[in-house]
């Protein structure tokens, strides 16, 4: 049996050298690139369709409770949103001035993330019975409260408790005056 020595933990196979600087900053600019460019405008148009469709398909579910109507209204929604917010990324800048990248590319993500967070919580509306529809579309609506903290907290080193805090406050904002309203003015309107 041989017995081995033990490393030098000075010698030049064991030492931990730093990555050359130039490599450092190309990854920092790589990284900085995407969370500008892709992950920035993703999480964006995730939030807002995530939030701000709630307001339309719960404020006709209530109002009506025919989850069809709040299915057609959340699709029209998640689609014009979309749209909307890809014009509006799209538009706002030339990504020049701003780093941010190709604007037009950013609006596609945008608009794409826009409807992907809008027509989650609207397809449980294609359940015909209301109670049914109504409490799978909450239970989509917390995961994606709970899927956008997350995203905010591996992305931007947000905490995950604030975070969620953050967007579960909106969420409940914005459904307590759409869920408020349909019930409220819904029959009084709508006869």
């Amino acid at each position: 049996m041989r017995s081995e020595t033990p490393k030098d933990p000075n010698s030049p196979s064991t030492i931990r050298r730093p990555a050359p600087q130039h490599e450092v900053t190309k990854a920092s600019e790589n990284e900085r690139d995407l969370l500008l460019q892709r992950v920035q405008p993703g999480l964006s148009g995730l939030i807002d369709g995530s939030l701000s469709s709630l307001a339309p398909i719960f404020a006709v579910v209530m109002s009506t409770q025919k989850p069809g109507y709040a299915f057609i209204a959340g699709l029209a929604t998640a689609i014009g949103a979309g749209i909307s917010m890809a014009f509006s990324e799209g538009l706002s800048d030339t990504g020049t001035v701003t780093e941010r990248g190709n604007a037009w590319k950013r609006g596609v993500i945008v608009g794409g993330g826009t409807f992907l967070g809008g027509i989650l919580h609207t397809l449980p509306f294609l359940i015909p019975d209301f109670l049914p529809a109504l409490m799978v579309a909450l239970a989509v609506v917390v995961i994606e409260l709970l899927t956008l903290a997350w995203l905010r907290h591996r992305f931007f080193d947000v905490s995950f408790a604030w975070s969620l805090a953050t967007v579960t406050l909106g969420g409940a904002l914005i459904s307590g005056v759409s869920i408020g309203l349909g019930a409220l003015l819904g029959t009084a309107v709508a006869g």
